[in-house]
């Protein structure tokens, strides 16, 4: 009975350091760790990788010295015990092998707590947002943090892998005073825009700063994250008639990718603001003051996707 009940706290043992760790990459592993006081630290079974028995090794987290043997178990809950685990030789102190953990938070129900990024305010609660100019597969992923930290590492990717054929360039930091935006452009390969699309993009944002780990996701098709850019106008006094372009990155022909607009008349005496919705690429206003501020916006006509930023003034 005795030897039963050691078999089975020993499988339970076994499961429990199983559980306690997923694999990002060779060498590279991921500690959930709930993020309270109560819940004890994770145990991980570490074994250094060399085929020699009897060779004398010890193990060191960082700098300081963690175990000797072959195995070593490492507590892992906050983020001082995450890091480099590296095993060495006692005698000539050559390393053998190292893993590398990180620390990502979990709430009580096994949820991701996510800290490093800040949310857009629109749309609300987004954290990778996604936007294309056009439908020729190509499209920008954003991402914000509070400030720049020379620490966080970004690697964005289609979840699918390969099979996905979306590249991505390196993000690109744009900061200014109180927040550090990141873009990436990404493009479709084989993308055809007229063509309907069946299956969705489902791109994987992961974010490690020094020891700690998350992970984002975005899901959508190319006609959900079209956000033109804004047209060309200008205003023509002598009948108070307003024109306007496409904008040059729009997809062609314009017959098949026609556009729908907006013209807003903003009044600086009587503070008051006006909008048109049209069709088409000109609008006679009736009545507008010489300060009255003039801008267009534009949006796909058959798609309720989003909105172009409103263009620079009109006059």
């Amino acid at each position: 009975m005795s030897h039963l009940l050691f078999a089975l706290l020993s499988l339970f043992s076994f499961a429990a350091l199983l559980e306690a760790q997923w694999k990002l990459r060779e060498n590279v592993y991921v500690i959930e760790s709930e993020w309270n006081d109560e819940t004890p630290a994770k145990r991980v079974k570490l074994t250094c990788n060399t085929s020699d028995e009897a060779l004398p090794v010890y193990w060191k987290k960082d700098t300081e010295l963690r175990g000797t043997g072959k195995t070593l178990i490492a507590e892992v809950k906050e983020f001082p015990d995450a890091g480099n685990y590296t095993c060495l030789t006692a005698n000539t102190h050559e390393i053998i092998s190292y893993d590398f953990f990180l620390i990502t938070k979990v709430d009580s129900n096994g949820q991701m707590i996510r800290s490093i990024l800040k949310s857009f305010k629109e749309p609300n609660r987004t954290f990778l947002k996604c936007e294309a100019k056009n439908y020729s597969g190509i499209f920008i992923c954003s991402w914000m943090t509070e400030n720049e930290s020379p620490n966080v590492k970004f690697t964005i990717r289609n979840l699918k892998g390969s099979q996905g054929d979306i590249t991505c360039s390196s993000p690109v930091a744009h900061s200014d005073n109180s927040v550090t935006e990141y873009t990436a452009q990404c493009q479709k390969e084989n993308y055809c825009p007229f063509a309907e699309e069946h299956q969705p993009i489902e791109m994987f944002l992961e974010v490690i700063d020094e020891v700690e780990y998350e992970n984002y996701t975005s899901s959508f098709f190319i006609r959900d994250i079209i956000k033109p850019d804004p047209p060309q106008c200008q205003y023509v006094a002598t009948n108070g008639t307003v024109t306007w372009t496409y904008p040059r990155t729009w997809s062609t022909p314009k017959s098949y990718f026609p556009l729908t607009f907006r013209v807003q008349v903003e009044s600086t005496e009587k503070h008051k603001t006006q909008v048109y919705d049209t069709d088409e690429q000109s609008i006679q206003i009736p009545v507008t003051g010489p300060k009255d501020k003039i801008s267009v916006q534009a949006r796909d006509r058959y798609y309720n996707s989003s909105w172009s930023e409103w263009s620079a003034l009109c006059r």
